[in-house]
């Protein structure tokens, strides 16, 4: 009797956990990063946030998380090399999903914005060359990915720099910046609407029999920010401008305006990474699944069970919910001070290196894009604005997390395969 045969129902049990343990990761580091500059900047209340992202990353995950996903995760080991192991496999993702919930919760305890892919891809390395050897990594995808680290922040960053530089130039070092904010929000407006289309086509409903080219998403983008921006005018007429006491210079009124088109940013941002990052979570669990119920069968791509993106939805919720305050407070107040106009360009900076990225098939971090975007939008008012000794830690941080996610899989990989095996 095979392995698999004989203990396939506590191989579930345990992947369902662990898939649990990771998906709560996800919520408490990663989805608490996304909100971050809504809550730093007081666009929105950090009970606010919980509720955005609680239904919008749910959404995300449960909606558009996929039916299928890739037996290993970003192709960096070939499942064909496990057909006559299976159960190297399985204690593979078991493995792996551990150790990057375990550095996932080391590093939420800390508020380190780290990335769940990284940390996912660094324990599937560790398996890989603990279980089968150096030799069967696909090292260019691991260094593809670790040239994210660079190219995320720095995409991000240089458009949420000219962003900022744009509203600040435009409105706010203008005679009369009320009379400028009526000018020239209905082109931010535009650009929320196009952007959030784009993030949501792209990201979010190809699973759900929407399956749109990169080239139709665009076109049909501009036609609802075309549209979002004849509301926004309509709505926009309503505004009293009105400067109040102790705002001499008429910004209060201008902020609350970009306060506004920062919930849809977040709202985008939301959705997209629950539909994205959600396989972090569900993909090593959906193979687990799919090699114990086809007797020990290694397929190139898993089928996912609806309830398991409902698990990995709900442990998102449930990480965000117990213990996404810390890492909001290191995202949203702890790397530079950030009001509704800064945050809403770093967010939608990150929104539209999201939507680049899947044009070009870069592999980024949705962690690394939002920071870098939060330090462009600092940079942008001078290097004495941002706080140096927080960036160096979460670069720290983020150079640990494939290390770390290797060792930690390294060391259960054995455990489990004492225990089983």
């Amino acid at each position: 009797m095979s392995i698999i045969a004989q203990h396939g129902e506590i191989f579930i049990i345990l992947a369902c956990l662990f898939g649990f343990f990771m998906a709560w990761g996800v919520g408490a580091n990663d989805v608490a990063n996304a909100m971050g500059t809504s809550v730093g900047s007081r666009a929105i209340t950090i009970k606010q946030a919980i509720i955005i992202a609680v239904i919008f990353e749910f959404l995300g995950a449960w909606l558009a998380g996929g039916e299928v996903t890739d037996t290993v995760r970003k192709g960096i080991i070939d499942p064909a090399l496990l057909t006559d192991t299976p159960e190297l496999l399985v204690y593979g993702m078991l493995a792996a999903l551990l150790a990057a919930a375990t550095w996932l919760l080391i590093a939420s305890m800390r508020g380190w914005p780290v990335s769940t892919t990284h940390s996912i891809v660094g324990a599937i390395v560790g398996f890989a060359v603990a279980g089968l050897g150096a030799a069967t990594v696909d090292w260019g995808a691991v260094g593809k990915i670790a040239a994210s680290w660079v190219v995320s922040p720095l995409l991000a960053g240089s458009i949420a720099f000219g962003l900022f530089k744009t509203v600040q130039h435009l409105i706010f070092e203008a005679r009369d910046p009320f009379a400028a904010a009526k000018r020239y929000v209905p082109m931010y407006v535009f650009l929320v609407g196009f952007v959030v289309a784009m993030v949501t086509m792209v990201k979010g409903l190809k699973h759900i029999g929407l399956d749109f080219s990169y080239t139709q998403s665009f076109l049909l983008s501009v036609v609802i920010g075309l549209i979002i921006t004849g509301i926004g005018v309509l709505l926009e007429r309503r505004v009293d401008y009105q400067k109040s006491a102790g705002d001499a210079f008429g910004y209060g009124g201008v902020e609350r305006v970009f306060g506004v088109l920062m919930l849809f940013t977040a709202c985008a941002m939301a959705f997209a990474h629950g539909s994205n990052d959600v396989a972090n979570a569900v993909g090593p669990l959906a193979a687990i699944i799919s090699v114990v119920r086809s007797g020990g069968a290694v397929e190139g791509a898993a089928l996912v069970p609806w309830w398991v993106l409902v698990l990995g939805g709900g442990g998102i919720v449930v990480g965000l919910v117990t213990y996404g305050r810390k890492v909001i407070a290191t995202v949203g107040t702890g790397i530079t001070e950030l009001t509704p106009s800064r945050g809403f360009a770093a967010t939608l900076a990150a929104a539209t290196t999201v939507v680049l990225a899947s044009g070009t098939g870069l592999p980024i971090s949705t962690t690394h894009t939002l920071v870098g975007a939060v330090l462009g939008v600092g940079l942008a008012r001078g290097m004495s604005a941002l706080n140096l000794r927080v960036i160096s830690t979460i670069a720290m941080s983020w150079l640990i997390t494939l290390p770390a996610g290797a060792g930690l899989a390294i060391l259960f990989f054995f455990t489990l395969k004492g225990i089983f095996g």
